[in-house]
């Protein structure tokens, strides 16, 4: 019986971490928006700085793979090691390095400087994003609890489970459109600049402590 308990103990926790996972990342804005930087200019492939479209999906399916699991091996990884209190960042310093991260990467669509494997950016960027999820993570665990693991992993999953469901939900869009003049000039070009605006507001209030945007 008391085997049974603490098998539906694990189960429960694993349960309800992995649906937190799942809901960080949707309300996560500045998570998403860094995906989104990594999407957009994967329909495309880069010859003397010039973005040029990748004929068949399955080319920019795999663009994406490579970058989706750069980021989630990265992110993995400084979530295990900071829940885990084997290393420490400062939050605030985390939170600014994410904005920087999606300054980045969106005014890396607007003049590129990386135009090939775009995966060891999202990596580098990743173990960054992995210590934000920590910090989420360090205010909902229970340490000294036996089902610490399943929090941990049901987290992970979860986050995992929400990024795959954003990148399904986008992917076949973007590649639809790119086919379109209003891609590249609205959405690689334009909605990298908002995004390119917003995260240099977000570096500002998280380093000084500000409330500039509503979100």
């Amino acid at each position: 019986t008391l085997r049974l308990k603490q098998k539906r103990s694990v189960w429960s926790a694993f349960k309800n971490f992995l649906v937190e996972g799942i809901w960080h990342i949707w309300i996560g804005y500045d998570h998403i928006l860094f995906l989104m930087m990594l999407l957009i200019p994967s329909v495309y492939y880069y010859r003397d700085g010039r973005p040029l479209p990748r004929r068949r999906f399955r080319d920019v399916l795999i663009e994406v793979l490579k970058v989706v699991t750069g980021f989630s091996v990265a992110h993995s990884i400084t979530l295990g090691l900071s829940v885990g209190d084997v290393v420490h960042l400062n939050s605030q310093f985390v939170e600014v390095a994410i904005a920087l991260s999606v300054l980045f990467t969106a005014v890396n669509n607007l003049y590129p400087m990386i135009t090939r494997h775009a995966w060891i950016m999202a990596f580098m960027f990743g173990l960054i994003h992995g210590f934000g999820f920590a910090n989420v993570l360090h205010d909902l665990i229970i340490k000294n609890s036996q089902d610490f693991l399943a929090m941990l992993f049901g987290f992970n999953l979860g986050v995992e489970i929400g990024q795959l469901a954003i990148v399904a939900a986008v992917l076949p869009l973007l590649y639809l459109l790119e086919k379109t003049t209003f891609y590249k000039r609205f959405i690689l070009y334009g909605f990298s600049a908002l995004t390119a605006v917003i995260a240099a507001l977000w570096a500002v209030e998280r380093a000084f402590n500000l409330s500039i945007l509503p979100f």
